[in-house]
């Protein structure tokens, strides 16, 4: 790919964003569009496949902070990807300096460098300036990120799960090296096999990505019938992941060396795994604790009572004290999660009083002869205070 193919791509466009968007907008917007047109979402869908490599692509530049500042002052200088001039006065117009012309120069000539552009166009490209030797060094891979749901019970105790993942891996026909079984790659005629030739436009001189072997230093005559050629193709596989006891919602984990393939014998990307946990119907979360809330009568709260509480793994058994008040937080030490960093969290448990929707006769009865009973013990002495005060 050339400089200004790179350029004339609206990567902010392929992901819905702004240019002005933040990291975690970004981040989203790429996971929505991955999750929408990822292949195993949309078999056969060829379509859906191209906008995955695209969405891949874009986020792969405006995820990183110095590939994003670089292809945003690449922008500004190409008048943001168009065909026209630099935005300097007349650029594009009568008589003006329409730089896209550079892009189109094929005279050889002399060696030299463009400042601060060589140095914008060398990032972008995997070089700093116009250092020959940097265009087709090794580029670590990608790092690539999947989401799995896991039940609240396995994020507590951890678990095992296989993933599945359809991710741009090395090519197994060709091992990577681009070129058809019982064939090889040879060296580019035309940079050497530095994957860079020297341009000149008028005063100015600098050296650009080699257009026949494509910055690679290398020209495959016979491309590997998988990836055609790239050395990386789309491949589904399975993984194991093994999630940590105590893991928290919207965790991330990490699985080195299991993001996309590195180019030039460079590392692979890292693989990034964030786990989404399924709510439980009694049981939350807060640290290390767990906490549920159990629903007890009026008699256990003022006589005092042994209650029966459930955990992840048992049942057990609590002491109500006499005249405990409803909302109480009773502790059951040991009972929650175990990282394993050797910490553990206790069960909170919350005392709820349970209030009847109907009473019968003899309840009715035994309630209001309680009433009766209990009248001389005011249960709002403070505001039965302030309402004396104010004569009301």
């Amino acid at each position: 790919m050339s400089a200004r193919e790179w350029i004339g791509k609206d990567f902010y466009r392929e992901l819905g964003v702004s240019s002005d968007a933040s990291a975690d907008e970004i981040k989203k917007a790429y996971r929505k569009l991955a999750r929408e047109n990822h292949p195993d979402a949309n078999p056969g869908n060829s379509s859906a496949e191209q906008k995955f490599k695209a969405v891949s692509e874009a986020y792969g530049v405006l995820s990183d902070p110095v590939k994003r500042k670089e292809y945003d002052e690449a922008r500004r200088l190409f008048g943001s990807g168009g065909a026209g001039g630099f935005g300097f006065p007349g650029a594009g117009g009568t008589g003006g300096f329409d730089m896209s012309d550079i892009f189109s120069q094929t005279a050889g000539g002399a060696s030299g460098g463009l400042g601060g552009l060589g140095d914008i166009l060398g990032g972008l490209f995997g070089r700093r300036g116009s250092t020959a030797s940097g265009a087709s060094r090794p580029q670590r891979g990608a790092d690539v990120e999947t989401d799995v749901r896991i039940d609240f019970a396995e994020a507590v105790k951890g678990a095992t799960l296989p993933l599945r993942l359809s991710s741009p891996a090395t090519c197994g026909t060709c091992h990577g090296n681009g070129a058809k079984p019982g064939t090889q790659p040879r060296v580019c005629p035309i940079c050497g096999g530095s994957g860079l030739v020297n341009r000149s436009q008028g005063a100015f001189a600098f050296s650009e990505p080699c257009r026949d072997c494509r910055g690679r230093g290398k020209i495959i005559d016979d491309p590997c019938p998988e990836c055609n050629g790239e050395g990386i193709s789309t491949r589904t596989r399975t993984l194991t992941v093994r999630v940590p006891p105590g893991v928290d919602d919207n965790q991330r984990i990490r699985l080195a060396g299991q993001g996309e393939p590195g180019r030039g014998g460079a590392a692979a990307g890292d693989l990034y795994v964030r786990v989404h946990v399924t709510p439980h119907p009694v049981f939350g979360r807060s640290g290390n604790d767990l906490t549920i809330t159990v629903p007890v009568s009026f008699t256990e709260l003022a006589l005092g009572a042994t209650i029966t509480v459930p955990t992840l793994d048992a049942k057990i058994t609590l002491r109500v004290p006499p005249g405990t008040a409803s909302g109480r937080v009773l502790r059951a030490r040991g009972k929650g999660i175990r990282k394993r960093d050797g910490s553990q969290g206790d069960l909170l448990v919350t005392l709820q009083v349970a209030v009847p929707a109907k009473l019968d006769t003899a309840e009715q009865k035994a309630l209001e002869a309680f009433a009766e009973a209990a009248a001389k013990h005011d249960p709002r002495p403070e505001i039965t205070r302030l309402l004396r005060q104010s004569g009301k």
